[in-house]
């Protein structure tokens, strides 16, 4: 690996594809877990292993999931008809609890380790077939622990078929003192497809007195449009690099410990209505708060393929509050129905 002294990615070394896999299969190999490119601000970290290195027993968490829908006429749910996981990553059997939508599961994804480590991969696909509909979120809070060496990595692939509806709804992450991390969204979502997409980050372990002391946090998040000539609909890149004088710290954040991200493709509303939606719901939340610093917009995306919201603040109750209600909100104006409580 090659890293620049200022400034662009990396390039990660992608091994031959023909040559024979020392070990446990194509899931396992570098390939396939390592990101295409990594942002300078944390690649510069190199890998150079602490304790253990890249591929290590533990060290590679692979999630792979498809939906499609089953059952006769009338009685049609959407089911998990594909599974493969790897430590640290996992689920837990899909629940059907919404009584207002027994056709729609809940799948919580889960980590062994309890967070993320120095050289950790991660890789998750998850693949939503025709007319499917689908809830995924995680447990809980994602910790990505303080790293004497190297860096951690995770890439998320998700696709909508045609008439899919998908909320994909993580816990926030908190990255730790020194923690240095990078994550790839990836969505392709079919013209005729709905997705619900959240993403939350603390600025530390607030209640000890961490604010923004992570060495490195930067997030790309993609949606895409599928088909022989893939189109972004949305390209949104966050780097967070408080220390060393890089570009792009937190005063990008305005001083505030929290920013919440949620982004609303569909075709069911016009954009305009469903940035109304997120207007109204996020307005009453935030008005209603103690939160002095709490501070948000909502735009429409490009194309009017549906619309976004960001917010920014420093209680984690309101901004909790605010992904809650939004995200409730949406669900409504879309299905017709009201959004469960999730369990947790």
């Amino acid at each position: 690996m090659t890293i620049p002294a200022v400034g662009g990615d990396v390039d990660v070394e992608r091994h031959d594809p023909g040559v024979v896999p020392l070990h446990g299969g194509p899931r396992l190999q570098p390939a396939h877990f390592e990101p295409a490119h990594v942002p300078v601000e944390v690649a510069r970290y190199g890998t150079a292993a602490h304790t253990l290195p890249v591929g290590s027993p533990g060290k590679v968490g692979i999630l792979e999931l498809g939906f499609a829908l089953r059952g006769p006429e009338g009685a049609r749910r959407t089911e998990l008809v594909h599974h493969f996981q790897k430590s640290p990553l996992q689920i837990m059997r899909p629940l059907y609890y919404n009584l207002a939508r027994p056709d729609m599961p809940y799948t919580y994804i889960l980590t062994t380790g309890g967070g993320i480590l120095h050289n950790d991969r991660q890789r998750m696909d998850l693949t939503f077939g025709p007319d499917t509909s689908a809830f995924v979120t995680t447990q809980a809070h994602t910790k990505i622990y303080r790293m004497e060496s190297g860096y951690a990595t995770s890439l998320i692939n998700l696709d909508l078929a045609d008439g899919a509806y998908v909320e994909f709804l993580p816990d926030p992450v908190i990255p730790y003192a020194q923690s240095r991390f990078y994550q790839r969204l990836h969505a392709d979502v079919h013209p005729g497809a709905t997705l619900i997409a959240a993403e939350t980050v603390y600025a530390g372990r607030m209640t000890r007195g961490e604010h923004h002391a992570y060495a490195a946090y930067a997030t790309d998040f993609e949606l895409w449009r599928p088909g022989p000539e893939p189109a972004p609909l949305a390209i949104d890149r966050v780097r967070l690099v408080p220390h060393d004088g890089y570009v792009g710290g937190a005063a990008v954040l305005g001083g505030r410990d929290i920013v919440a991200s949620l982004y609303v493709v569909t075709p069911r509303l016009p954009a305009r209505e469903v940035a109304d939606v997120l207007q109204d719901s996020v307005a009453a939340v935030v008005e209603a708060s103690d939160d002095d610093a709490a501070r948000f917009g909502v735009s429409v995306l490009p194309g009017d393929a549906g619309a976004w919201m960001r917010f920014v603040g420093d209680d984690t109750i309101t901004s909790l509050a605010v992904q809650k209600a939004a995200a409730a909100a949406v669900h409504e104006a879309i299905t017709g129905s009201p959004a469960p409580p999730i369990r947790k």
